[in-house]
């Protein structure tokens, strides 16, 4: 999957829209960040890490630790709590 894929599945969610709050920040990269329009919430975040493509998202804990056993590029992320 392209980055473009995975924003326009996110699109398919109603009321999803990409945000790119980070646009102003060199040396980070590019990072697009999927959030409800209703909160602002954020849902998904996709960038590049090292030349790789990540995409962190939300999700319930039980099945992020399920997730987490079974494939083995799924990993917490980083600077995320790592619960969810």
């Amino acid at each position: 999957m392209t980055r473009q894929d995975i924003i326009d599945y996110c699109l398919t969610f109603s009321g999803a829209y990409e945000d790119y709050p980070f646009a102003d920040i060199k040396d980070i990269g590019i990072w697009t960040v999927m959030r409800h329009s209703a909160n602002k919430k954020t849902f998904v975040q996709i960038y590049e890490l090292h030349g790789k493509l990540c995409v962190n998202l939300k999700c319930d804990p039980i099945e992020a630790d399920f997730l987490r056993k079974t494939f083995t590029d799924v990993n917490p992320a980083y600077h995320m709590n790592k619960t969810h």
